[in-house]
Order: C-alpha cells, then structure tokens, then sequence
C-alpha cells in the first residue's frame, strides 16, 4: 500500500466501524453480554425461596427484595471458612503486590531495552516475548518445589528453602513471573515510540538516564502501564489456580475465588449464596475498569501502527 492511499484507507475503514450499522451491532453484543451479569445481581437481592423456585426474570413481575444472601456471605463463617469480607481482604493483599511489583521491574525492563544499546539486546527482547506462549500449568510443579524445597542438585544446594510457604510471598512471586513478559512486551512497544528528539533535547539540557526516565519517560507511559495493570489485576483478581496451588490450604492468605469455589456442595446446595458472593467479587474489577477506562485502547494499541 502506496503512502498516498493510506489516508485513504484509514477513511474506509473508520466509515465501515462507525456506521449506524456497525453501532448497532455493537450494543447488540453489549447487551447479550451484560445479560448473565445482570442475572446474576437480580437473583442475588431475591429470597432463598424465590431462587429455588423461580428464574430471575420473574422478579420483575413479582419483585421481592432481600438483601439476606449478602449478609450471609459477606459476615456468616463457620467452623471451617471464615466469612467471605476476610477472603476478599485476602485478594486485595494478593492483588495490589502483584499488580505493582511486575509493573514496576517491566518498565524499568521496557526503558532498557527500548533506549539502552547493548549487544543481544534484540535477542533478549524476543526472548521474553517468546516467554507469552508458556503455559502457566507447565511451571505449577517446579515453582512449588522451589518455594517448598529449595533447588539442590545432589547433596549440593543452590537455593535453601526460604520457609516462605502459607505466605502471601509465593503468590506475589508466581503472578509476577507470569505477567513480566506481556508487560515487557506492551511497555516496549510504547517507548520506542516516543520520538528521539525529545529525549535527545533532554540530554543536551543535561539530563541523565534516570531524571530523563523519571522526568519524560515515565509521565508519558500511563496509558500503557493502566493497559497492563487492569490486565494484570482482572487475572490475579479472578485467579484460583495459582492462589490455590502456591497457597497451601491456608485460609488465611487464600483469595475470594478459593472461598466461592467452595460456596456450592456437590448437590447445588447454597446457590443463593453463591450469586451475593460472585457480585461481590466482580464489584472491585469494574471499578478498576471504569476508573481505568480511558487509557486502555491508548494503552493497548500503543506501539502497535507507525504512522
């Protein structure tokens, strides 16, 4: 495609996206979408007796609102389980170390790699993108010998045990190792597109690497670093697997997920309880969402077209 047919292009394509059409078809999906979430909060404001009896578009004829099934979840425990209000400060202790700690290690990674030139540095970098295809399952087992046992080889030790299982520690340290690569990836993309002559003016008036990072670089990474983070919260937030396996049982460090896969018995027992506690956990990543919004599409797109 020639230069001069680019713009031309780009009117095509934004005539087709924001036709009456393409509009429609969007709230169309947004509303089937929103549908099951909308389900979901009217059954949990309905009696125990009207769920077992009735489908939640029912409540619209015969509205009957009890707010019983959040006061249970939330502050009813029992001999085994804590109430949910503890698990859910659980999953902001989980959450919050492990949204801040890879992105705070990636963008020092991204600077690096964007603006620093060293030789394998091209490697390096495709390395760690190449990192994204891992399955997670695949490092479950040896990173629970190693938080567990250490690394010995024979009857040599090269890493002791740390005594750090039943912590919040062995968590914080799995999300991160998972998230690093994305956020390596998203934030590089978006620095080696800020323009050279800004930050070359800045090391003429003086500036050294790190006030140019701090100073230039930083402030002009929010889109970005919101993009990843609401990635990086909504997974560490909904996460059961790594919570659950680098958890070690203990209640008190395991997040809210643990605690609502356990709400409903074999037989569907306490559904009701079930919908007041899944509300509860979707409340604080829509909020995150919404207060994030505005820099997700800049974030997420950020690096990937020139022009």
């Amino acid at each position: 495609m020639t230069a001069l047919s680019l713009p031309k292009a780009r009117r095509k394509a934004k005539n087709i996206f924001s036709s009456p059409f393409a509009s429609a078809f969007a709230w169309l999906i947004a509303i089937f979408w929103t549908i099951p979430t909308f389900g979901l909060l009217v059954s949990s404001i309905r009696p125990e007796a009207d769920i077992n009896s009735s489908g939640w578009w029912v409540f619209f004829s015969e509205p009957n609102v009890s707010l019983d099934n959040y006061a249970a979840v939330l502050f009813e425990g029992t001999t085994t389980n804590p109430p949910l209000f503890q698990f859910f400060f659980n999953s902001l202790a989980v959450t919050i170390p492990a949204v801040i700690f890879p992105i705070t290690l990636a963008v020092f990674a991204a600077y690096g790699l964007a603006w620093f030139e060293f030789k394998g540095r091209d490697f390096l970098f495709f390395t760690i993108f190449g990192l994204q295809v891992v399955p997670l399952q695949l490092a479950l087992i040896p990173l629970l010998q190693l938080f567990s046992q250490g690394l010995k080889i024979g009857d040599f030790t090269i890493i002791p045990d740390l005594e750090i299982t039943g912590t919040y520690i062995p968590i914080w340290i799995a999300h991160t190792i998972f998230g690093l690569p994305l956020a390596i990836f998203l934030l590089h993309n978006f620095l080696s597109q800020i323009p050279r002559e800004l930050v070359e003016a800045a090391r003429v008036d003086g500036a050294g690497w790190f006030k140019l990072f701090s100073k230039i670089i930083l402030p002009l990474s929010v889109p970005a670093i919101a993009s990843f983070a609401i990635f990086q919260f909504l997974w560490v937030w909904n996460d059961l697997l790594v919570g659950l396996t680098f958890g070690a049982g203990t209640k008190d460090i395991a997040p809210m997920t643990v605690r609502i896969a356990e709400m409903v018995g074999t037989r569907g027992s306490g559904w009701e309880v079930l919908t007041a506690g899944a509300f509860v956990s979707m409340v604080v990543p829509l909020i995150v969402f919404f207060a994030l919004q505005r820099y997700f599409v800049r974030g997420l797109l950020a690096g990937s077209v020139k022009g």
